[in-house]
């Protein structure tokens, strides 16, 4: 219940995140789903390996490198996926912010409806 309720936000904050920025764009919801679940698996799998290649970057950057790993991610998931969108890297690393922000702010109330219960 808890992995359906996390790609539900993540899905939520694709489509939010696609209709605050012009440069960014996704067909319908289910469209969405999908980049939700690629972008998550490329999160869960891809970016540990950019990470240990990256990490002189990382280190030197104090972790501020992590935000191009995850552009270079939204950008790999802009190309598998049709119907999917990202006009250039500036809109990836806006988009990487900007989903990063909604996503924390679906998470908090998330979590602070699981309080109140």
């Amino acid at each position: 219940m808890n992995f359906a309720i996390s790609l539900i936000i993540s899905t939520l904050a694709v489509l939010i995140t696609s209709y605050v920025l012009p440069g960014v764009y996704v067909d319908n919801f289910w469209t969405a789903l999908i980049v939700a679940i690629v972008f998550g698996a490329l999160n869960t799998f891809l970016k540990p390996l950019l990470i240990l290649f990256a990490l002189p970057a990382v280190v030197f950057t104090f972790g501020l490198f992590l935000i191009i790993i995850n552009t270079i991610i939204i950008l790999l998931t802009d190309k598998l996926i049709d119907g999917f969108e990202v006009r250039g890297f500036g809109w990836a690393l806006l988009f990487s912010i900007v989903m990063w922000l909604v996503t924390s702010i679906l998470m908090g109330i998330k979590k602070r409806d699981d309080q109140s219960e």
